[in-house]
């Protein structure tokens, strides 16, 4: 299924044509159509991505999960923190435990 197709659905799921999408997130007309056969603009993947509620993942076909949520609680999926300078110790701690959690159910 390409990413136009997984777009297709989603419009058709919720009763909204391509043009009208095109329309409603700022892009010119027939951009969405050259997805059936170019790879989606990182941009203009966001737009559709973030107007659907779905992740970009989903739209390339990367994955059958919807939503950026379910993806994320999933615990064998690749974990990747970006921890700020400003973390509490409680915090820290929090994400030490979790990576020591999904490293037992791998083993």
């Amino acid at each position: 299924m390409t990413a136009f197709d997984r777009l297709k659905k989603l419009c058709d799921s919720q009763g909204i044509s391509v043009n009208k999408l095109e329309e409603k997130i700022g892009l010119s007309k027939n951009t969405l159509y050259s997805w059936k056969k170019n790879t989606p603009k990182g941009s203009n993947l966001i737009k559709v991505s973030d107007y659907f509620d779905v992740s970009t993942d989903y739209l390339l076909g990367r994955t059958d999960k919807k939503r950026i949520d379910e993806i994320k609680n999933d615990p064998y999926k690749v974990i990747a923190a970006h921890i700020d300078d400003d973390v509490t110790d409680k915090e820290l701690e929090d994400i030490k435990n979790f990576i020591e959690f999904v490293k037992s159910k791998r083993k």
